[in-house]
């Protein structure tokens, strides 16, 4: 018999406005990571796609897009725009679901003001790339927003360990 692959897709996004990230720390009663910060995003769900014409015979385009900008408008309540790919990983979070697709994107801040969902995140900050080194961030995060710094400036790379 084969394998069977159980993967929960998530997708996340490093917001920029004014040259500083958003960053959101997670409530208190979250099972995972309880009080550490991270950045706004989700799971992938099938109402994502699944009520909506399909964009060709049969595939729906855009999915990643879609999903990230109702997350951060559900978690922090703003608009974002100019979404791109940053990177991607396989996390093994838990017995339920062994293993988590989640895809970081990069997106600017668009409109709206932060109205945080309470049984997700209980604050925010919008922070440098400096300042994000007061925060205990959740492992891997700081070295996203290393790498979005670079995307900012031109520069393309792969995820990299920060000894930091």
């Amino acid at each position: 018999m084969p394998e069977q692959n159980l993967y929960q897709i998530a997708i996340t996004a490093i917001i920029v406005k004014d040259g500083k990230y958003l960053i959101t720390r997670r409530a208190m009663q979250k099972k995972k990571w309880l009080g550490k910060w991270t950045v706004p995003g989700g799971k992938l769900e099938r109402s994502d796609y699944e009520s909506l014409p399909k964009d060709t015979v049969n595939a729906w385009y855009n999915i990643l897009e879609r999903t990230v900008r109702r997350e951060v408008k559900e978690e922090v309540g703003l608009e974002i725009k100019n979404i791109d790919y940053l990177t991607s990983l396989i996390g093994e979070y838990g017995a339920d679901v062994p293993h988590s697709l989640i895809i970081s994107l990069i997106a600017d801040w668009d409109s709206g003001e932060i109205k945080l969902q309470e049984e997700e995140t209980d604050q925010y900050a919008w922070v440098t790339l400096e300042e994000a080194k007061n925060y205990e961030l959740i492992h891997g995060i700081r070295e996203e927003l290393v790498m979005a710094e670079d995307y900012r400036s031109g520069k393309r790379g792969d995820w990299k360990r920060n000894n930091d």
